[in-house]
This record gives structure tokens, sequence and C-alpha cells, in this order.
């Protein structure tokens, strides 16, 4: 209960437990932002880590001058694609197992077929828009392992949206952070990354399972 309250405010006051992490132990930081990063996207049983917010704080500090700009975009980055990479290579490990299991109502022959089929035509702008939405960043590269995209479509589009997503959000809080609007209403703007794309795929979600059930009636 203690990790998990733990948990829950170092995310929505990750700029404070960061900025004391970078005056205590100065360029660690870098090393500790690039365990956090790759562990979020790389493994798919820690969603909850903070991902967006973390980047914004990261651009506040840089600018600030507590951490260098160029080292920070260029570390998380490496970390964003590489963790998105082991994800993939752990659901590609997977897929044979997942989806021999014949007789499952998920997980079967005709499921495998049509998600690959989906990642070879959608994948891309999937992998690239999961970046931003909490939760389906660690999944959907995972998915696509098991659904085996063409490692080499999934490498492309998985750089294109790591430098995206970092450099976006970082230079979003290099600008915007100090900003005293956004330093006093930090929290609620951590809360608004959780919960806004979060609502916008459960619409999505019920507005397909809604198409589902006419198109079955």
């Amino acid at each position: 209960m203690e990790l998990v309250t733990f948990l829950a405010d170092f995310v929505l006051h990750v700029d404070r437990y960061l900025e004391a992490f970078v005056t205590n132990y100065g360029a660690w930081v870098y090393a500790l932002l690039f365990m956090i990063i790759f562990v979020e996207t790389g493994v798919v049983v820690m969603p909850f880590l903070p991902g967006d917010s973390l980047l914004f704080v990261v651009g506040a500090l840089c600018g600030v001058g507590l951490m260098s700009y160029p080292t920070a975009v260029l570390l998380l980055w490496a970390a964003a694609v590489l963790g998105d990479q082991c994800n993939y290579t752990i659901g590609r490990a997977l897929g044979h197992r997942v989806f021999g299991w014949e007789n499952s109502r998920l997980f079967n022959r005709a499921a495998f077929d049509r998600a690959h089929a989906f990642y070879e035509k959608y994948g891309g702008i999937t992998i690239i828009l999961a970046r931003f939405f909490p939760f389906m960043r660690t999944f959907i590269p995972f998915v696509a392992g098991i659904a085996e995209m063409t490692r080499v479509k999934f490498t492309v589009f998985n750089v294109v949206g790591g430098a995206i997503w970092v450099v976006g959000l970082v230079t979003a809080g290099f600008f915007l952070g100090s900003i005293p609007w956004v330093k006093e209403n930090l929290d609620k703007i951590i809360w608004g990354t959780i919960l806004v794309p979060g609502l916008i795929v459960i619409a999505g979600a019920w507005k397909a399972r809604r198409r589902t059930v006419a198109a079955g009636s």
C-alpha cells in the first residue's frame, strides 16, 4: 500500500522529485531517466510509470539550466526507441505460443491473421499515435510483436514516433515549463495527460463496440 501511495505521489509530483534528484545527484539523473523511460515503454507490466509528464518536466528543468537539453533529448529518445524495440521483441518471441492456442476464443490462428493484417496496414500510424497515450504505448509494441509486424517497418515507425514524442514534449516543457500558470497548475496538467488520452481511447472502443453490435444485429 505504501508503494502504491509513493508511486501515485511520484507521478503527480514528478517535478519535485526530479528537481530534488538533480540537486542531490547531478548527472546521475540522466541514468535514472533513461531507466524510467526504457522500463515504461519496454516492459509490458510497467505502464503506470510517468511518461508524458516526465518528459515535460525534463524540458522545464532544461529551460532553467538544471539539465542539458541536447543530452536529455538524445538519451530519452534512445531509451524510448530501445524500450519499444524490447517490447516488440518480447511479443514476437511469444507470438507463436500465444496464437498456437487453437482452441482459445481470444488467441487463435484467425485472430493472428487479423492482427497481422491490421499491423501491416495501419501499424505505422498506430505506433506513432500510441506514444501519446499512456498504457497504449506500453501494449501496442508488444501486440505488434505478437502479430509479427515486419521488424523493419516497426523499427522505422518506432524511431520516428520516439523522436516526435520525446522532442515534442521536452521542447514544450523547455518553453512552457517556466510560465507561472503552468508551474502552479502542473498537477492538473499531469492529470490531464493521464485522463484525456484514456477517455479518448475508451470513447473510441465504445463506438467501435456499438458499430460491431449494430453490424451483427
